[in-house]
């Protein structure tokens, strides 16, 4: 839409309310609202006021106030709000300069996508994220000097097969044993078909929707593949569509990538895909029906694997899914079909349009935008340095012994880790000023002050069972 046709858009559905969505550094959606009657043409170049200090990784309080811009491409109808609204996601810029702020995610991400453009290789990336969540019926959790706990509850959870629930119905999906099981053991069925088509509504092209390994509501809905930084509005949609429909029916969402100990966590494999005009770049005659361009992108996310997970694996919680034994993709090799590999070559189809790269170790804690823009930046890397990745292992690599295993990479342990090797091997994020040196380290200061040393601060429930007695 053209600014004018926004307005026309906001006359015709009777809009009372204007909502502007943007997205934080550590990747929640933030929103303010006026009347309608405060949009005017004029309102896509001058934008709207914020204080840009009180969002969490920007501005200095001396220097906080920002401006937010919408884009009048994303305008659609707010589906959850009481009286019509009008909603745009917002770039945000800086009042003096006019320019972009260089720590705005979606900023990054389009830079991402100018910077694939200058180097000719390319003209777009298509990301394909799967990003998977739990519905719970009940959360409980606090830190406190004294004490820390959590209580998840979920009318599927395992661990209600011998609750009193005046009756109890059964029908609860044993642990990893959750995936596919037709209603009325996927109790969530007419759920996820509201989230699907309330996306489909706000215009996300959705494949599929269905229960996932887990117990206790795991669930996945699958979008179709668009370009890096439309995808990345989407995957905010979908998030904010997921926890919306939930909580209509008194339920909660959550993407932590491992809230529940002992059975499967919540990945987001992406699938990804370089197109020149309308040619798919990534379909040949090498491994898998690959292309060598495919190949070496493959070589540059293996390469930067380490310092990718310090971005598409943000969170302390991220480790904890990024263990052996539950379908997690610990180990960094290459393999078609193959689920135990870091990066899968999908052979669903043998359309050329079909032939993909899927990175299987993100999760649906990460900022969409930058995760996105880092994976694209680590592959681009491989194309241009021609990075080999070596010979595909055609194995389950969870049952391979420890003096195969000696030979095969694995992810960080942990976020501490995985931030550490974004520190020493940041180069290829830097190309063309897709992440300023700026954004990289306040990103680390902000993982390690608010996340990895809070942690580390505070004593562990199973500490005291471990070490009470000691």
């Amino acid at each position: 839409m053209t600014p004018k046709e926004v307005l026309e858009f906001a006359k015709k559905n009777n809009a009372k309310i204007l909502d502007l969505k943007f997205m934080d550094f550590p990747g929640i959606w933030q929103h303010t609202s006026f009347p309608t009657t405060e949009l005017e043409e004029s309102s896509f170049e001058d934008g709207f006021g914020f204080d840009g200090s009180s969002i969490r990784g920007w501005q200095p309080i001396h220097a906080s106030d920002m401006l937010l811009i919408p884009d009048d491409a994303t305008a659609v109808m707010d589906p959850f709000t009481k009286e019509p609204t009008l909603t745009m996601i917002c770039n945000v810029v800086d009042p003096i300069t006019k320019e972009r702020y260089t720590r705005d995610p979606r900023y990054i991400a389009h830079k991402a996508e100018a910077y694939l453009k200058s180097t000719g290789i390319a003209d777009t990336s298509y990301m394909g994220p799967e990003a998977e969540f739990f519905v719970f019926d009940d959360i409980r959790y606090d830190s406190k000097e004294q004490c820390s706990y959590y209580f998840i509850d979920s009318k599927e959870g395992k661990w209600n097969s011998g609750k009193e629930e005046n009756p109890n119905l059964g029908y609860k999906p044993r642990y990893k044993e959750g995936y596919f099981p037709v209603p009325p053991t996927d109790s969530l069925q007419d759920i996820r078909t509201e989230m699907v088509l309330t996306m489909m509504a706000v215009g996300i092209p959705i494949e599929c929707q269905h229960h996932e390994v887990a117990t206790a509501g795991q669930c996945e809905i699958d979008m179709r593949f668009a370009p890096l930084s439309k995808c990345a509005d989407n995957l905010m949609w979908y998030k904010y569509i997921c926890k919306n429909v939930a909580r209509k029916h008194s339920k909660t969402v959550t993407f932590m990538p491992k809230p529940i100990w002992n059975d499967n966590g919540s990945g987001m494999h992406t699938h990804q895909s370089l197109w020149k005009g309308n040619k798919p770049l990534f379909a040949g005659n090498g491994y898998g029906g690959l292309s060598e361009m495919a190949l070496y992108y493959i070589g540059g996310i293996l390469k930067h694997a380490h310092a990718l997970a310090g971005i598409v694996a943000p969170t302390t919680n991220s480790y904890k899914r990024l263990v052996p034994g539950f379908e997690a993709p610990v180990n960094l090799a290459y393999s078609s079909r193959n689920r135990s590999a870091g990066v899968r070559v999908p052979m669903y189809s043998p359309s050329p349009k079909a032939k993909r790269v899927e990175v299987r170790f993100p999760d649906p804690s990460c900022n969409g935008y930058l995760a996105f823009a880092a994976m694209l930046m680590a592959g681009l890397d491989g194309i241009q340095n021609k990075i080999d990745p070596g010979e595909p292992l055609d194995k389950d690599i969870y049952a391979l012994g420890p003096e195969e295993l000696k030979n095969v990479p694995s992810l960080p342990g942990s976020l501490e880790d995985a931030l550490d090797a974004l520190e020493k091997d940041q180069d290829f994020l830097l190309k063309g000023d897709v992440f300023t040196q700026d954004a990289i380290d306040m990103w680390l200061e902000y993982k390690r002050d608010k996340e990895v040393n809070q942690m580390r601060l505070r004593p562990h429930p199973y500490e005291f069972a471990l070490y009470f007695d000691i």
